[in-house]
């Protein structure tokens, strides 16, 4: 049965504020002190190549002031990182970097004279893990959301023509953005007793069939928030305008298992998986009820935990999908018959990994299959092996100067940035231009 309980995620902003503003006053100012009503702040998430990142925070400062009257150092910003599943959930605390600040509307746009906003755009990278919104809790393996609280303290005066704006103290939370995963829905589908919750996103109506992508998460994002599932790392990025280009629009299904994809019947990662039945049950259902959903043009891929699923999926309804794209897939190769290998050949793949990865070893999980699978005489599939994972945006540096280096079981953030490429037929095509160009039909 599939129970639908559609929401958007994005985070709704609290009808009442409930602190005032603080003004200090001191001897010999000359400027007026002007009033301002009731401050408070939201917060915008993005999701980088490492997962999610607060970016900024927009301050409402309780009355209009004029452009370029506040600077990066204008507030000091403390955070507190709290995870309530914790048994001591205080995480860390600190004070983030300012790295930019302008005068803005409510939406966080600049204006050319005044505004009631100011945004104050902050420090982040893979190893800033005080602008991290979520935390991976290392006894149940699993990512969850934390509690960021902020405080904004003012430390230099603004200039209006009405007078100076002072010792503002903000610490009123009113909601956040989280962008690209505030555009995906919600829902649960249960099966014989087992549900799976998921994200979807959906293109705009165009009075024609659009392409379906699933993608099935990894280890860390099982659970039963799906927000988890496409924000842990960078799997939000499938409804990007770059990634979408792609396919003139595309279906995006993310569904989450409560545990992990490769809970098998007789062991962990055993070759089998107690959720494939739902699973497939899930995208059956979610095709028929999105009539506009081109069932010659279903994608699946998955990274790691979702890589393995991805595989068994691949194994037992090759003839149902139009591609895949395992990524650091962990099926054991010793786990895939000769059958299976038979079975799946003709299935267009392409798979992803490093070489630097030590939690799915590539020797053993993919770069064996993928031999087996060329002598067996395939003819469309492809292999990306990385040296290694390591930021290609020129933002992070090691000490040496050299190129951030991620673990190397995180191939999946070459995928995101659809950063893989071969050359096929004599061109250089990249992962998303292979995936759009796949059809049963051919």
């Amino acid at each position: 049965m599939l129970k639908r309980f559609k929401k958007h995620f994005k985070t709704a902003l609290l009808c009442t504020l409930a602190t005032g503003t603080t003004l200090s006053f001191s001897a010999g100012v000359q400027a007026k002190e002007v009033k301002t009503q009731t401050v408070s702040y939201q917060t915008v998430t993005e999701i980088e190549d490492w997962g999610p990142a607060i970016t900024k925070v927009i301050v409402d400062l309780g009355r209009p002031v004029p452009v370029n009257s506040v600077t990066a150092d204008t507030f000091n910003v403390h955070v507190q990182r709290v995870d309530s599943s914790l048994a001591n959930p205080m995480l860390e605390e600190g004070i983030r970097k300012v790295t930019n600040a302008y005068v803005a509307d409510k939406h966080g746009n600049l204006v050319d004279q005044t505004g009631k906003y100011a945004v104050l755009e902050m420090e982040i990278g893979p190893a800033v893990t005080l602008g991290s919104p979520m935390n991976f809790n290392l006894g149940t393996f699993r990512n969850n959301w934390v509690d960021s609280d902020y405080t904004i303290t003012q430390q230099k005066d603004i200039l209006t023509p009405a007078g100076t704006v002072s010792g503002l103290v903000v610490d009123t939370f009113t909601g956040g953005v989280r962008e690209l995963v505030d555009d995906f829905e919600s829902a649960e589908a249960t099966y014989d007793d087992v549900t799976l919750t998921y994200a979807d996103y959906t293109p705009a109506k165009d009075n024609k069939k659009n392409p379906l992508i699933i993608w099935l998460h990894g280890m860390g994002e099982g659970g039963t928030d799906p927000t988890i599932a496409i924000s842990g790392n960078k799997a939000a990025n499938f409804a990007s305008e770059e990634i979408q280009a792609y396919f003139d629009g595309a279906y995006v299904l993310a569904p989450q298992t409560p545990t992990f994809w490769m809970d098998g019947f007789t062991g962990f990662g055993d070759g089998t998986s107690k959720y494939e039945d739902a699973l497939m049950s899930l995208i059956k259902d979610y095709v028929a009820n999105n009539k506009d959903i081109d069932t010659d043009r279903i994608l699946i891929g998955g990274d790691s935990n979702g890589g393995y699923m991805t595989m068994l999926m691949i194994r037992d309804y090759p003839e149902y999908f139009a591609a895949a794209f395992p990524v650091c897939e962990a099926l054991d190769d010793t786990l895939i018959t000769d059958e299976d290998i038979q079975s799946m050949k003709d299935l267009p793949i392409w798979f992803t990994a490093a070489k630097t990865d030590t939690t799915v070893p590539v020797n053993k999980y993919v770069v064996p299959t993928y031999n087996r699978l060329i002598d067996a005489g395939a003819k469309d599939v492809q292999m990306s092996l990385f040296d290694n994972v390591v930021d290609t945006t020129g933002l992070y540096k090691k000490a040496d100067g050299t190129p951030y280096e991620y673990d190397g079981h995180w191939s999946w953030i070459y995928v995101y940035n659809n950063e893989v490429s071969n050359i096929i037929d004599g061109n250089t095509t990249t992962l998303m231009e292979w995936l759009a160009g796949q059809s049963l039909e051919k």
